[in-house]
């Protein structure tokens, strides 16, 4: 009987907690210290994970916007769509940024580190000014597209590839095939490659999380559970208070809770499935038959926002990065918070689809922050249960923004016997 893997990363955590704290910094193995075998194990991880993040990223984001835009309703629907998503994740995310540096889940009562940071990090987060600010733009237009692979400035490597797919979609023809067939090539074997990297997740994360037990022990853990908190919180504010507010304010929706009523189907499959495309059929058959939503809408807005709209993803990846930070005593100035905004929006369009897309993402915006990647290991012991929520969450936000272009797309009739 196979063990699933997110069994096996739970298997992993309960061994890395207890060989952590049993060999600590001192006990050997062989000439070496326990601490430096952890260490190997969880930088391999990391560099195969790091490995992989550009052509993933450039690839899917090519594809999915080459998709997007060579869309033949497009024009019309496909704008309102884009836009909806775009405003919903960021507010997410906003939600998240606000609720973490208000909690501060990661900060001690006498503010003093939890985990130890290198000089080197030190240097990368902290010492910027508000006029760092503009240099955020400035990095979405990469001078050299190929340095910014290599240096791994992923803000100007993702416009880039944004602008790659929608231009490419413009094209017609056979160009347009050769190049949408090569970068549909690149993402394939990527997403075989991911797969095959994250078979290994099990072992990654037991030398992350010994290596981080073994040097500080168990301290960082119990803020977990306030991290857990904050990110449960945000996620119930962007479901029950902005996503309601939309539907009456924008959908025109009288009573917005029993579009809840009508969603449940999919919302369970989405909690308990942890998978927004697993959740498409279920969520299409309730706006269409407990909705009312048009078959003509929901054939497109839902299948691109399984792809592209992952509010709840994105509003992880904020707290997450945000309190890595916090763990590290570093303090995070206007302009590295507003590049994380970007970042976990971005990311969440362009990696949503892939496996663990919120290991890939998270380590992306912590590389492009300066942060340390190796603090993911940390969050995987809370991972399971969040990833549920923000699937949900992922979930409603599509039906809601399925809703809206109904209604501006004149279907007031059917909408009005379904939901008002």
């Amino acid at each position: 009987m196979r063990i699933a893997l997110h069994l096996q990363i739970f298997i992993a955590l309960m061994l890395a907690a207890a060989m952590g704290a049993y060999t600590g910094t001192d006990k050997t193995i062989l000439g070496l210290t326990w601490l430096s075998v952890y260490t190997f194990i969880g930088t391999m991880f990391l560099n195969a994970l790091k490995m992989i993040v550009v052509p993933l990223v450039m690839s899917a984001i090519i594809v999915g916007i080459a998709n997007i835009a060579g869309h033949g309703q497009f024009g019309r629907i496909g704008a309102k769509t884009f836009l909806y998503y775009v405003s919903t994740t960021t507010i997410a995310v906003l939600i998240g940024l606000v609720l973490v540096n208000a909690i501060q889940p990661g900060v001690t009562s006498n503010a003093a580190p939890i985990l130890e940071a290198s000089q080197a990090v030190q240097q990368a987060v902290e010492g910027k000014t508000s006029g760092d600010v503009v240099d955020v733009f400035l990095r979405m237009v990469p001078t050299n597209v190929v340095a910014a692979a290599a240096e791994g400035q992923m803000l100007g490597l993702i416009f880039f590839s944004l602008l790659f797919g929608y231009f490419m979609a413009k094209l017609s023809g056979r160009p347009k095939r050769t190049v949408l067939d090569f970068w549909q090539g690149v993402l394939d074997v990527m997403m075989l490659m991911t797969a095959w990297v994250m078979k290994f997740a099990p072992i990654g994360v037991f030398g992350l999380v010994a290596a981080s037990i073994a040097k500080t022990g168990f301290e960082q853990f119990s803020h977990l559970a306030l991290f857990f908190v904050t990110v449960t919180l945000a996620l119930a504010i962007h479901l029950l208070v902005v996503m309601p507010l939309i539907l009456r304010f924008v959908g025109g929706i009288k009573n917005p809770w029993l579009h809840y009523q009508a969603m449940l189907p999919a919302l369970l499959m989405a909690f308990s499935t942890s998978s927004s495309s697993v959740t498409l059929p279920v969520t299409i058959s309730s706006l269409e038959n407990r909705a009312g939503v048009s078959n003509r809408i929901t054939s497109f807005v839902l299948p691109l926002g399984a792809t592209i709209n992952m509010d709840g993803t994105a509003l992880y990846e904020c707290v997450a990065v945000v309190f890595i930070a916090q763990l590290f005593g570093m303090s995070l100035d206007f302009s590295t918070q507003l590049l994380i905004v970007l970042l976990a929006l971005l990311t969440s369009i362009g990696v949503a689809g892939i496996p663990s897309a919120s290991l890939v993402a998270i380590s992306i915006i912590l590389l492009a922050v300066g942060l340390p990647a190796e603090a993911i290991g940390l969050l995987l012991v809370v991972d399971r249960i969040l990833d549920m929520m923000r699937t949900a969450v992922n979930v409603f936000s599509d039906s809601v923004g399925a809703v809206v272009i109904a209604r501006s797309e004149g279907e007031n009739q059917v909408l009005t016997q379904k939901l008002f």
